[in-house]
């Protein structure tokens, strides 16, 4: 084996057993066994739009799969605000994207989270929050967080492991679309997307 090729798989192996520390010291926090494949990744990044001159927003970057494919969607480092509710990621996160503007804070309290950076708009959300792991009035309050952050018929896409939208649909107030399945990841993941009603 190549010594770049055994880099790889060590950086690999090392990104595995931090997901998997992380996953057992905070089960609700984590919402897979597995981190987030590079195909999901780069589905996910896809609807991001680098040229709308506006930051996007990360909720639950983990060991920084998706992270990675944002940057590589043409997004500068301090055009990035990722927001990580486990300090062991986050200090991680810190050392392997610098310039990235990651918060060790809750997804569901934005207003307290985000800080002096509150009121700003994004161009979209790309979201890794387990949202299963929670009830649904705090999903829904979530996904409709989340809207008010971004411009109308902008996106918030979200990852899941279940068949069906983890928010409950509710049309006066968003529209669901379905994304993707994406069979190569583990487990196969479902992507969806949510928008402002019009």
């Amino acid at each position: 084996m190549n010594f770049r090729l055994k880099q790889r798989f060590e950086k690999k192996f090392d990104e595995e057993i931090r997901f998997f520390k992380g996953w057992k010291q905070n089960m609700k926090a984590v919402g897979s066994i597995i981190p987030t494949s590079g195909i999901t990744a780069r589905r996910m990044a896809s609807v991001i739009n680098p040229h709308s001159g506006l930051p996007v927003l990360e909720l639950g970057p983990g060991t920084g799969v998706i992270t990675k494919a944002i940057l590589e969607k043409g997004v500068a480092p301090q055009s990035l605000v990722s927001v990580e509710f486990s300090t062991d990621f986050y200090q991680h996160l810190l050392e392997r994207f610098p310039g990235v503007d990651f918060i060790n804070g809750d997804a569901f309290d934005l207003k307290t989270t985000l800080g002096e950076r509150r009121d700003q708009q994004f161009d979209c959300v790309i979201s890794a929050v387990p949202l299963l792991n929670f009830p649904m009035y705090k999903r829904v309050a979530l996904i409709e967080d989340l809207l008010s952050r971004i411009p109308v018929g902008r996106p918030v896409m979200q990852i899941s492991y279940g068949p069906l939208s983890p928010v409950v649909a509710l049309p006066d107030r968003y529209q669901i679309s379905h994304y993707d399945f994406v069979v190569r990841n583990i487990p196969p993941a479902q992507l969806w997307i949510y928008r402002k009603a019009h």
